[in-house]
């Protein structure tokens, strides 16, 4: 009796104390997206969560992190909404069938749906590519690609009773619908001003999961937003094709600075940060290989134009290989959009600069003769302290007081220069008018 008081004070509790968890999510979909969204379910399950509502603007992304979002859904015995938000926002490619695959579908006025034809990234292997046969087996790939997708969302479609041929044509056509239309079509079902406006529309409504109804009840819930973590947050970041670009260049640079200047430690370890962070988004990213290879081909004939001058020929192969390289390091399908033209053309003369003034100044600078040390006395005039007895006397140079052996007469207050540098003696003569012979330190 006691456990069942128990139990029953339990539950009403869990009922008082339930939630309604929103999280938002505002750019492509990629595996980010899906840990984050497994996440925040994850979280509202856990937490007595009556709802969980997504709050959703992307312009597509990957198809398997797409899938992974769905199964999350399928999966959870929570009620799952989807809304399409802010006004002007939307959900297309992969997050038109994510929208889809909610138990409630919802959108703000001037959002729109659709455009989610599958593109496939990357092509076929080469090995594929003879006699004509890699056209052939590319069209049968992108067919096969289609009609798994088709059977996918049809799935989808029947069972949340959404308009299968109207979903199927946003998939086959790259149907997009307005917010209008696609309530009208029977794609979503209701639109909805803001959040507030949505669980207000929301109330009441029964879905059905794992065989059983379930009425939504949000009047007067909690509404927990669930942030982006850090890590999240960072990955969106770097994952933006212009930032993982730049990272991967500043790697390059940073790098090269610290294998020209051995010690600096700084350049070095930024760099190498930098790197690893750049080709982990574009990673991420699905970059084109054969871009990659072309950048750092680029670099390397600016390095080698530093070693071996050939009077820019090599330099001209390096500023055509980086901007090949950088149109193509993202393919023209990807959902995160493409590299700014004016983002590569700075980058490509940023480091034509670098490498052809910057790095001539600083070949320069290692060749010129030191200043400090014992090769920095030579050439050096200074005066005689003392008279010179027997070719030995003492000179003041640099404001130091130095012994000095001479071949010449040399009386005090006599000018003197330094022409080589025995141990901690030097060897001065007279100066003339005619420049010294610098010898080699003895």
């Amino acid at each position: 009796m006691a456990l069942k008081i128990f139990l029953s004070l339990l539950l009403i509790l869990s009922f008082s104390f339930s939630k309604v968890f929103v999280a938002k999510w505002d750019g492509a979909i990629t595996p980010i997206t899906a840990d984050f969204i497994d996440r925040a379910l994850t979280k509202a399950e856990k937490e007595g969560g009556r709802v969980f509502v997504l709050q959703l603007n992307t312009p597509g992304g990957l198809a398997e992190s797409m899938r992974k979002v769905v199964q999350k859904f399928q999966g959870s015995h929570l009620p799952v909404v989807v809304f399409v938000y802010p006004p002007g926002g939307r959900a297309a490619s992969a997050g038109a069938i994510i929208t889809v695959a909610a138990d409630i579908a919802a959108m703000a006025p001037g959002t729109n749906i659709g455009a989610a034809h599958p593109v496939q990234i990357g092509g076929l292997p080469s090995e594929d590519k003879k006699e004509g046969k890699g056209e052939k087996d590319r069209d049968i790939m992108k067919e096969k690609i289609l009609q798994d997708m088709l059977a996918f969302v049809r799935s989808i479609a029947k069972e949340k009773g959404r308009n299968v041929k109207v979903v199927e044509r946003m998939v086959k056509e790259s149907l997009s619908l307005s917010a209008e239309e696609a309530l009208k079509e029977r794609v979503i079902d209701l639109i909805a001003t803001d959040m507030n406006d949505l669980l207000n529309k929301i109330e009441g409504r029964k879905v059905y999961k794992f065989g059983r109804e379930i009425e939504v009840k949000v009047r007067g819930e909690e509404v927990v937003y669930i942030e982006e973590s850090f890590k999240e947050e960072l990955l969106k970041i770097i994952t933006n094709p212009t930032v993982a670009y730049i990272l991967l260049m500043l790697g390059f640079y940073g790098i090269f600075f610290e294998l020209y200047n051995p010690g600096a430690v700084i350049p070095g370890v930024v760099g190498a940060i930098c790197l690893l962070l750049g080709l982990y988004g574009l990673s991420l990213i699905s970059m084109n290989w054969l871009g990659l290879f072309m950048i750092i081909l680029g670099i390397l004939l600016f390095v080698l134009e530093l070693i071996t001058p050939t009077f820019g020929a090599l330099a001209l192969g390096g500023v055509i290989a980086l901007a090949l390289g950088s149109l193509f390091l993202i393919e023209p399908e990807s959902p995160y959009g493409e590299l700014p033209k004016s983002v590569i053309t700075a980058v490509v003369l940023a480091s034509a600069l670098f490498f052809l003034v910057a790095g001539r100044l600083g070949l320069k600078a290692q060749r010129r003769r030191k200043l400090t040390g014992a090769e920095g006395m030579l050439g050096e005039e200074g005066e005689a302290v003392t008279d010179f007895e027997r070719g030995k006397g003492k000179v003041l140079v640099h404001g130091e007081i130095w012994n000095a052996e001479s071949s010449h007469d040399i009386k005090k207050g006599d000018a003197v220069r330094v022409v080589a540098v025995k141990g901690l003696k030097l060897i001065v003569e007279k100066p003339s008018s005619e420049p010294p012979e610098q010898r080699q330190e003895l």
